[in-house]
């Protein structure tokens, strides 16, 4: 096992002092890495513990989390255990078993990091698991980021310290040290894609092509590099992020495909609960460079895709319903589901800041009013002379059709003397004559 820990140390997987959980099922291969941790654990200054997950599919699961507890007894290791209900999340989520465990496990991670009783988790991947992962994600369509496997370290509190080994070396381990371990029947149910490709499909390569494991991990090793070369050509940084969308500026899309098709995966990760397939994606490209501005699609977990203007906004895009009307006056005014407008006296003028307007007090007509727009109101922008309906300004504007019932006008019958955070009639302007200012701040929910 000398070339493990020479590869724990080349991908500077663990630190001094670092407490590593290990995932550990029962299995041979999760045995066989706490047991191998922990006894290295003072070379590595580190300090190791096993995090065992029953997801609660098996009648089983019971017994495997007590031999793996009995185990850490024997052996003097630190032990943390947890129940999940992959099932349930299954049927809710309208997961595979498969996913839902997954994500089961990998939230149970998370948390134990951020409660600070772990410091990194290891998995137990080996390298005739990183070939079965490749394949698998090759006949599922996936491009080069999915051709690349698994990482031997993922955002820096993922690792896998034996992905460079085979599992001959593993069961050759337990050997030597005489380690029990225990078999989960459902290894050999091949319903599951992933047992299918390891008892079906990797067993006739083998038989017919000498060292396939190692040739697939070689090509991924290949595609590692070419991936992350494309991925550091990615400049997001015009990109508009909220907690519900992301705006893409629509010049992105004349970007390579190759690019294009990476901005569109990292984008759509955030609000997918798994992997887009690639007809999604392509719908996405053809969408923004050919639909009609204010145009919507769906895509799957909920998520739409609209045209607006020069951008394309992605994401769990909402229309929020907002009514009712707020007679104007000076202080905080809080309006539901769009933020607060706080006006404010003063004689002294300023340069207006972002997010606010400053008018003339005298020549606000009493009787005005905060509402939502209405079919029939009208606008003079300040500086432009003319009026023009208020649905045209917004068109000028370019400000997207579902965020247009979203903005609160001051008005005084059907003329509007305020957008909200856009712009002032001609009306109010201040000039050499004012002597009496409102300045008045917008502080938005909404973006």
């Amino acid at each position: 096992m000398d070339n493990v820990i020479d590869y724990i140390k080349e991908n500077k997987m663990i630190k001094p002092r670092e407490i590593i959980g290990v995932a550990c099922s029962g299995g041979r291969d999760s045995i066989c890495l706490l047991h191998y941790l922990n006894s290295i654990k003072a070379e590595l200054e580190c300090d190791v513990v096993a995090i065992n997950v029953d997801h609660g599919i098996r009648q089983t699961s019971a017994f495997d989390t007590e031999f793996v507890m009995q185990f850490c007894r024997e052996n003097h290791i630190r032990a943390y255990k947890f129940k999940g209900e992959a099932l349930k999340v299954a049927k809710e989520e309208k997961l595979t078993i498969e996913q839902a465990a997954r994500k089961v496990r990998y939230g149970i991670f998370e948390t134990v990091i951020q409660k600070g009783l772990v410091d990194k988790i290891a998995l137990a991947h080996h390298l005739n698991d990183q070939a079965e992962t490749v394949l698998l994600n090759i006949i599922r369509g996936a491009g080069l980021s999915g051709a690349r496997g698994m990482d031997a370290v993922r955002d820096g509190k993922y690792i896998r310290p034996f992905l460079n080994i085979p599992r001959e070396r593993i069961m050759e381990y337990l050997d030597e040290n005489t380690l029990n371990y225990v078999e989960d029947e459902t290894n050999q149910d091949i319903t599951y894609s992933r047992n299918y490709i390891r008892n079906i499909v990797m067993p006739a390569l083998r038989k017919n092509f000498k060292g396939v494991d190692k040739s697939i991990v070689n090509f991924a090793k290949i595609c590692a590099k070419d991936d992350s070369y494309i991925e550091s050509q990615i400049d997001m940084g015009t990109a508009i992020e909220t907690k519900d969308y992301i705006k893409l500026p629509l010049s992105y899309f004349y970007q390579d495909e190759a690019i294009v098709n990476r901005i569109l995966r990292r984008v759509l990760s955030k609000f997918a609960k798994q992997d887009i397939e690639s007809k999604h994606i392509n719908m996405v490209r053809s969408f923004a460079l050919e639909a009609d501005n204010g145009n919507i699609i769906s895509l799957p977990f909920k998520i739409k895709v609209s045209k607006e203007y020069e951008y394309v906004v992605l994401g769990h895009i909402k229309r929020v319903e907002i009514s009712g009307s707020y007679p104007f006056r000076n202080g905080k005014l809080k309006i539901e589901n769009y933020g607060i407008i706080r006006t404010t006296a003063s004689k002294t003028m300023t340069k207006p800041k972002m997010h606010q307007h400053i008018i003339d007090a005298d020549k606000l007509p009493d009787g005005a009013v905060w509402r939502f727009r209405e079919e029939g109101d009208i606008f003079s922008p300040l500086g432009l002379g003319g009026t023009k309906k208020l649905k045209d300004y917004f068109i000028d504007k370019k400000i997207p059709q579902r965020m247009r019932d979203n903005i609160p006008v001051l008005t005084v019958g059907n003329k509007v003397l305020i957008v909200a955070d856009i712009e002032i009639a001609d009306e109010l302007k201040v000039t050499e004559g004012t002597t009496r200012l409102l300045k008045i701040n917008y502080e938005k929910d909404l973006i």
